[in-house]
């Protein structure tokens, strides 16, 4: 499949999909205008694709299950320096991500991260709360960031991201960004962010199960990445 660069000056947001039909036109609205939304559609039965393309949405298709493979799919294809990557189920505004791409060019910091703060009722069940609070503080203690957060709303600059050589296809792969990031010394920093009631059934956290899922993979990510140093910023 053969992409349109985004311009020079331009931002990608990378917008991992599936079956995210009621969602979409609510998500791409608050794209700022200028930037470029890559819908990675995951494998969707609902005409998610199809929908984010009406809409004006670049769609890249990653036939391998997996968050981390569709995060990974969009980073690979965006072309803009700046790269960020938000939640397609309306949970998160895209919006929000303009002070990230802003700190992240003028050298402030090499990754932004939202930390949520939950919003109305139901916006982050208990499990899926108790789950992140039990990685945050592992995450800490591998790598002395005071982070509070493993939220997918960040920003980052594309080639530095692909030079951490990420390797999760599957719930861990933000957290593999954060580990590998920490180790080279790169400078994290984390903004508060409002965190909305999700449109439609979660694939992850929804259930105790798919938190239990999520808890495992990251924390294998935090036993297996070993520390690598001379990864460019």
């Amino acid at each position: 499949m053969t992409l349109s660069p985004s311009p020079p000056d331009g931002v990608d947001v990378v917008l991992p999909c599936l079956d995210e039909a009621e969602a979409l036109p609510w998500v791409l609205a608050r794209i700022p205008a200028g930037w470029r939304a890559l819908v990675v559609d995951n494998g969707s039965t609902d005409g998610s694709a199809e929908i984010a393309r009406g809409l004006g949405a670049t769609v890249v298709h990653e036939p391998r299950r997996g968050f981390g493979a569709a995060c990974h799919a969009g980073l690979t294809a965006a072309t803009a320096e700046v790269v960020c990557f938000c939640d397609c189920d309306a949970s998160l505004d895209p919006s929000l991500l303009e002070p990230f791409v802003r700190e992240v060019r003028a050298g402030g910091a090499d990754l932004v991260l939202g930390r949520r703060r939950p919003r109305g009722r139901g916006s982050w069940p208990a499990h899926a709360r108790a789950g992140n609070l039990a990685l945050a503080r592992l995450l800490r203690r591998r790598t002395g960031l005071r982070l509070h957060d493993l939220g997918p709303l960040r920003a980052g600059r594309r080639e530095a991201l692909l030079g951490l050589g990420l390797t999760d296809r599957r719930s861990g792969y933000p957290l593999e960004m954060v580990v590998r990031a920490a180790d080279a010394g790169w400078r994290i920093t984390e903004h508060d962010v409002p965190y909305l009631p999700r449109t439609g059934a979660s694939k992850v956290t929804g259930t105790w199960r798919g938190t239990w899922q999520a808890v495992r993979d990251m924390s294998r990510v935090l036993n297996d990445v070993p520390v690598r140093e001379g990864i460019p910023r």
